[in-house]
């Protein structure tokens, strides 16, 4: 089975264009966080993985996203290869998106929770963050509508820790 879920921190501006059938094609990259620290630094390290989504999904996060947006995908990994400009043979390895959660948005700040809505209401700047939990008893409480509830702390990744 080939199956990966990810969340991590968008790298870079996600990079949209289109097919010549006119289908919408972005590419990304994200920051995924070990869960285990590195022995000398105690620091945790970053995997960056290269990300592709198709059609209507890749418009939305070429629109919605952009450096430091917290995402969490759902996909397949690809590889493939092909001769680079040099004759040289170029191997790759990207995930292949079927489904992109945006988590959040990369300024998560007293600025974003300070908006309101139209009724008054404090808008917050995670989508998850105090919603109604589903009950079958229907009172409210139970299960978390975040899929990935616990998953959503920020990745510890800087600007220098980027290799771009």
């Amino acid at each position: 089975m080939n199956n990966i879920n990810l969340i991590g921190r968008m790298t870079k501006e996600p990079e949209m264009r289109y097919s010549q059938n006119g289908v919408a094609i972005t590419r990304f990259t994200l920051a995924v966080e070990r869960l285990f620290k590195d022995k000398d630094s105690g620091k945790r390290e970053a995997d960056f993985i290269n990300c592709v989504v198709w059609k209507k999904t890749a418009e939305n996060v070429a629109n919605y996203c952009q450096k430091g947006t917290q995402v969490a995908v759902t996909g397949r990994i690809q590889t493939s290869n092909f001769y680079g400009r040099d004759g040289k043979r170029v191997y790759m390895t990207e995930v292949v998106c079927d489904n992109v959660r945006f988590l959040s948005t990369p300024n998560n700040n007293a600025q974003n929770n300070s908006q309101n809505g139209t009724d008054g209401s404090s808008i917050p700047s995670n989508p998850y963050e105090n919603r109604n939990q589903f009950n079958p008893n229907g009172n409210g409480a139970g299960y978390s509508s975040n899929p990935f509830g616990g998953q959503g702390e920020p990745v510890g990744v800087s600007e220098g820790d980027l290799p771009f």
